[in-house]
């Protein structure tokens, strides 16, 4: 991958907007691959297409880039109009998404990480205020895809702090976790918020009893289900199953990670 932007294409545009659109848009084109299926070239859809911005010829993955000056990823990615991102994440052409942030002095890339479409559920959207009245679009509600509710193995970097991350590492990552795309509403929010609470766990070694400690917040999020250890177990067995937690006997599992 070239991180530096090819800042010809630049050249005839005046708003900031657009030129960052054509930089960064240029740049995926020519630099990314398909997380999915490892094509080395990712095709552009038109322009003003409301799904997604790319799309694969070999296994029909699309793709959505959401993009900003900035050294860092941040917490959350400020998206469009709430209710339009919560139809497009329970719908089945939901695209993947790509997050990119560049140095706009220099115009090169220093994050460039996906997230798969199946890591989206609705908690992980964050509903904005509407505008005020004196807006132009006055009531209009805009939302954030906050980013801290992404378990850590959903945000599968191609390029970290400057660094590129080997395409083998990429594919291998996105693999562990596409048993994902087949499961629907709670079955996969239980595996996610296990997913979210062993990241919380600081030690790369954690016991049963400290994924227990979060019951109680897991019996506020499905207060119908009376057997909330029970469940706990489940996620963890198809965790490990998965190979992204080791179980290391006697309610003691270990944290599984791939660099």
């Amino acid at each position: 991958m070239n991180l530096t932007f090819d800042t010809n294409l630049a050249e005839g545009y005046s708003s900031n907007s657009q030129i960052a659109r054509v930089l960064t848009e240029n740049w995926v084109k020519t630099n990314s691959y398909c997380p999915d299926c490892g094509e080395i070239h990712l095709q552009e859809f038109a322009n003003n297409r409301p799904v997604a911005d790319f799309y694969c010829n070999q296994c029909n993955s699309e793709y959505e880039l959401k993009s900003k000056n900035s050294k860092t990823i941040g917490k959350k990615i400020v998206d469009g109009a709430y209710s339009t991102m919560i139809d497009r994440i329970s719908s089945d052409n939901n695209p993947n998404f790509f997050f990119l942030t560049y140095d706009k002095i220099e115009w090169k890339v220093k994050n460039f990480l996906i997230i798969p479409k199946h890591y989206f559920i609705p908690e992980i959207i964050e509903k904005r205020k509407p505008l005020a009245q004196t807006a132009r679009r006055a009531g209009w509600i805009g939302c954030n895809i906050d980013l801290t509710k992404v378990p850590t193995n959903g945000r599968i970097y191609l390029v970290k702090n400057s660094e590129v991350i080997s395409k083998e590492k990429v594919l291998t990552k996105w693999e562990e976790t596409a048993f994902l795309k087949s499961k629907k509403g709670a079955s996969k929010g239980w595996i996610l918020d296990i997913m979210n609470c062993i990241d919380s766990i600081e030690e790369e070694s954690f016991s049963l009893k400290k994924i227990y400690n979060f019951e109680e917040a897991l019996k506020l999020k499905y207060p119908k289900n009376n057997f909330i250890k029970d469940k706990i177990r489940q996620q963890l067995q198809l965790l490990r199953d998965k190979g992204l937690i080791e179980f290391k006997g006697r309610g003691n599992y270990k944290k599984i990670k791939h660099e």
